[in-house]
């Protein structure tokens, strides 16, 4: 039987995710969790054979959630559930260390499929996300603009064009409020951009938030 511990900051989708997994005699969810905090905790008490991770959680950043598992447990297969649009924060979390990726709105034997293929071993990727990935590993010299931006700076710009403010984004991130304008400056210069309004209305024509 294989194990798998779920982490998603919305009890309806954990619920749901369960009651779909409970039905397989071969699939057994071992823990439930809300934020990327306590995924990590709970893997430090727990083994388990898969980690299905939300993109967006309260707290810890997904990137630096999937960088702490591979930390912990090099091995540990981790598919991305998510509802966020199939954009370049899919090649983000591939590159570092997800085995699969696939949309919370995806029918339920879509769902377990992708599951089982992570679980033997193999990725799990949809064909519109291995596009986006194949022409990032090329280096294709259309690559956007927001692709030039390190994985930090991807977040902050994120966190931003979200509307959260400099004081917030650096308490969430435990970085200095300098650190963060610094961050804000760089972003804004690689895009090209003037200022908030514009940063938040490129994030939104390029599907970068939900």
């Amino acid at each position: 039987m294989s194990r798998i511990m779920i982490a998603d900051d919305h009890a309806i989708v954990r619920e749901g995710l369960k009651l779909l997994l409970n039905n397989n005699e071969e699939l057994q969810i071992v823990a439930s969790v809300a934020t990327g905090e306590e995924l990590i905790q709970k893997l430090r008490e727990t083994n388990c054979d898969l980690v299905i991770l939300d993109i967006t959680m309260p707290g810890k950043d997904v990137l630096d959630t999937i960088k702490d598992i591979k930390s912990m447990k090099p091995h540990l297969p981790i598919l991305i559930f998510t509802m966020n649009p199939a954009d370049q924060y899919a090649v983000r979390v591939l590159k570092a260390g997800a085995f699969g990726y696939i949309n919370k709105e995806s029918d339920p034997d879509e769902i377990l499929a992708a599951i089982r293929k992570v679980l033997s071993g193999n990725m799990y990727i949809p064909q519109n996300i291995a596009e986006l990935l194949a022409n990032n590993l090329k280096g294709e010299t259309g690559v956007v603009l927001h692709e030039t931006l390190t994985n930090r700076e991807f977040q902050i710009m994120c966190m931003i064009a979200k509307g959260s403010s400099v004081t917030h984004i650096s308490e969430k991130l435990f970085l200095s409020k300098n650190t963060i304008s610094n961050h804000r400056s760089h972003i804004l210069q690689k895009l090209k951009l003037k200022n908030n309004s514009e940063l938040t209305h490129y994030a939104i024509k390029n599907n970068l938030i939900s």
